[in-house]
């Protein structure tokens, strides 16, 4: 997740970007939590999926960088454990039997540590279930983004705060680890988001970092100008797709 801990709207999040979890349950099926399995929910965000992998029985740990989504997680599941703290530097007294995230990796820029980080988490055998924005993921809506912030004078590298890596990169960052890949696939998922305002809503949920500093009329026309780039690509027979690529893998500590 963002470190800034301007960067979530966790109320939009839950309103209008449901799909994050939806998405996720997938990965809940492949992670098959069993009763009384200690799991750590990496990335927790408002903590649904961290919901749904309880209901399986199992003790989960949801962690969040952001102040807003554990305040919302502890929220909506009073009854969970949720924890704020920095992916990079977490650590725990007891090892997990796995390590699961959704959607959340590609904001951990310092993706080395993390490995390590959820390397020490885990006990040896353990597995490590996830998923992330992958090589090219976002690429038209990034490309629309560049262009305007070019066009008015701002930086796009210099402010990019993702990492979208390969199958072949991030899995040599598993492996330096001490994680053995057992699956890794890179893939398309055009998303659908909700309603006309759905690019709208999207950049100031996930790219609001690419506008904070411009004035707020300039950020205001910035956004507007990216969303009619994005229109005759995007908006599909009446709604927004965003051009999602992603990562998924799955690892055991050796």
């Amino acid at each position: 997740m963002p470190t800034s801990k301007s960067a979530w709207d966790a109320e939009l999040y839950e309103a209008k970007h449901g799909f994050v979890w939806k998405f996720g349950e997938g990965l809940v099926e492949l992670l098959n939590p069993k009763p009384g399995e200690r799991i750590l929910d990496l990335g927790c965000g408002p903590g649904q999926l961290t919901r749904q992998i309880a209901e399986r029985g199992a003790i989960v740990t949801g962690l969040d960088s952001s102040a807003e989504m554990i305040g919302q997680a502890r929220q909506n599941y009073p009854d969970l454990d949720f924890v704020l703290a920095d992916a990079a530097t977490m650590r725990f007294d007891q090892e997990f039997d796995a390590v699961f995230s959704n959607a959340a990796l590609h904001w951990m820029l310092d993706a080395a540590a993390v490995a390590a980080a959820i390397s020490r988490a885990l006990r040896p055998g353990a597995r490590l279930i996830a998923e992330m924005g992958g090589r090219g993921n976002i690429s038209q809506i990034e490309r629309a983004i560049a262009k305007v912030l070019r066009e008015n004078g701002y930086s796009f590298e210099n402010v990019r705060r993702t990492f979208f890596p390969s199958v072949a990169e991030y899995s040599a960052l598993l492996e330096q680890s001490g994680l053995e890949v057992r699956f890794a696939s890179l893939f398309d998922r055009p998303t659908e988001l909700d309603g006309e305002q759905g690019m709208r809503n999207w950049l100031e949920q996930f790219a609001w970092y690419y506008f904070e500093n411009m004035p707020p009329g300039l950020r205001l026309e910035a956004q507007d100008a990216v969303v009619n780039e994005l229109r005759p690509k995007l908006y599909i027979d009446g709604s927004w797709q965003a051009d999602y690529r992603r990562l998924r893998i799955s690892a055991v500590k050796c």
